[in-house]
């Protein structure tokens, strides 16, 4: 089976296909398909799913993925490499990406679900066609300053894709509360911040009593507000292991834990097992 590898930060794709233009393989890095036009049937892993015009796909590493193509159709693939989990670092306030993988992460996390086209919320059916082919235009063109243009474009569409996996997650879980919503938000987004993710910061924050923001958390969620902001570092913390070469110090001080043994000892409470043996066991399993 082929391997596909990004050796950049992202890259773009523009094709025209009868057929699947790559046999069943697997990506190093994440994807984003969009169908501009034609009709066929989209394979991840075990998963089949009819894709037609405007039907947008998220692509996650070391999926078993190919098409069957059933009417010519044109392709737009945006994809992108792990130096957009490695390269991130909470002292690098001024780079431009930083916000956006804080995005990328939200989705990323929260698409641990097979659901076939991610563009849920129809009135953004359309925004999405309009910045997909605004894409393609600079694509085509290659302007001045497309380079520029095409990221900033991309930016937006992916938070179209955030809120269509937001609603998406909103509705799985049955989490209808908006200021439930809003405070989930402010934790995926400040999940490096430590100071920000404490009980009396998140209660001043959304002007709730302390005393009360555990009881409504849980009340709403099932899940204790501390247990759920460590699950969620977690769940990244796995994502460094899997997708990046960082080391675990390095890991430990970008999620805000005291050391590379605090790291290791939380890790090991909630997964159980060590975040090396993790890494070792992912890597050999994807091989």
């Amino acid at each position: 089976m082929q391997i596909q590898n990004l050796f950049q930060p992202f890259d773009i794709e523009f094709v025209r296909v009868d057929e699947c233009p790559i046999k069943m393989h697997k990506n190093t890095f994440f994807e984003l398909a969009y169908i501009v036009e034609g009709e066929g049937i989209y394979h991840i892993d075990q998963n089949k799913f009819n894709y037609n015009a405007d039907n947008l796909f998220l692509l996650m590493p070391f999926e078993v993925q190919f098409t069957k193509v059933k009417r010519t159709t044109t392709f737009l693939f945006i994809r992108f490499n792990n130096i957009y989990f490695r390269a991130q670092k909470p002292s690098e306030q001024h780079s431009n990406l930083n916000g956006w993988i804080q995005k990328l992460e939200y989705i990323f996390q929260n698409n641990n679900y097979q659901q076939g086209c991610i563009i849920r919320n129809v009135p953004d059916k359309p925004l999405v066609r309009s910045l997909v082919a605004a894409i393609i235009q600079e694509y085509v063109n290659q302007g001045t300053l497309q380079q520029e243009l095409v990221q900033q474009l991309v930016n937006t569409l992916i938070i179209v894709v955030a809120r269509n996996i937001s609603m998406h997650v909103a509705d799985k879980t049955q989490v209808n509360n908006s200021a439930l919503l809003d405070i989930l938000h402010y934790i995926h987004l400040n999940i490096y911040n430590s100071e920000r993710l404490k009980a009396e910061t998140i209660a001043a924050h959304f002007n709730i009593s302390l005393n009360y923001i555990g009881e409504y958390f849980k009340k709403h969620t099932g899940q204790n507000l501390q247990q759920y902001i460590i699950n969620y570092k977690l769940s990244l913390v796995e994502v460094r292991l899997l997708h990046s070469d960082m080391r675990l110090n390095e890991i430990a001080y970008e999620f805000g834990f005291t050391d590379e043994s605090h790291l290791t000892k939380t890790f090991k409470k909630n997964k159980g097992i060590t975040p090396t043996e993790y890494r070792k066991g992912s890597i050999a399993a994807i091989f």
